[in-house]
Order: structure tokens, then sequence, then C-alpha cells
């Protein structure tokens, strides 16, 4: 078998996956570029697990590993979609930032040192 045919579907199916993943603003389309991504890299396991006659059958084994983590990977994905759909009307991925927590509130470290001061003199 020649090696060169998988090997060019897989470098293809990883480029679209990566165009996919950083192109795309839906997240359930990212989710499906992310296992395009890893259907290229399963491709690539099987083919050279083939090409080099493994014994063990390692490439193999890690795909059906590979393929176990993707689908628990593509079903939490799924539900955190889902709920930020329901929670804000849309699955827009640059809209998913603003679920981080805002920065701290800047103190003020000198009226902040200026009343330890007070409370250390006043304890002694």
């Amino acid at each position: 078998m020649h090696l060169v045919y998988p090997a060019v579907l897989a470098a293809l199916l990883f480029s679209i996956g990566l165009y996919g993943v950083l192109a795309r603003r839906n997240a359930v389309l990212v989710l499906i570029s992310v296992e395009l991504m890893l259907n290229a890299v399963n491709l690539n396991l099987v083919a050279f697990d083939v090409w080099l006659r493994d014994t063990l059958r390692a490439g193999q084994s890690l795909t059906l590993f590979t393929i176990a983590i993707a689908a628990a990977e593509i079903g939490i994905g799924l539900a955190i979609v889902l709920q930020v759909y329901r929670n804000r009307a849309g699955s827009d991925v640059d809209e998913l930032r603003d679920l981080a927590e805002p920065p701290p509130a800047p103190t003020d470290t000198a009226a902040d040192a200026e009343a330890d001061a007070d409370k250390a003199e006043a304890a002694a």
C-alpha cells in the first residue's frame, strides 16, 4: 500500500479542520472542525500502522482510544453549547468571551497601607 494517498487525504482533512477552527464563529461548526482534525490523525495512525506492519497493532489501538475520547469531547462540548444557546440565544464563539469573570477592581494600595499602619498603632 502506498503511504502517500492516506497521508495526503489526512493532510487535506486536517487543513480543512484547522480552517474551520480558525475562521468559524459558530460553536457547533468549531466542534465539527475539531472532529475533522481528530479523524485526520486517526487516518494517519492507521495508515502508518499498516505501512509498518506492526504486530501489536498499536496504531489501531490508539485510534480506538482517540475515537472514545473524541466522542466524550463532543458530548460534553455539545452540552456546553446547548446551555450557552439557551442562556444567550446564540452560539457565537466571540460572545463566549463575555462569560469570563471580570478582573478584580483596582484598590488604592497607599490608603490600604495607611489603614494597616493605623491598626498596628492602635493595637500597640
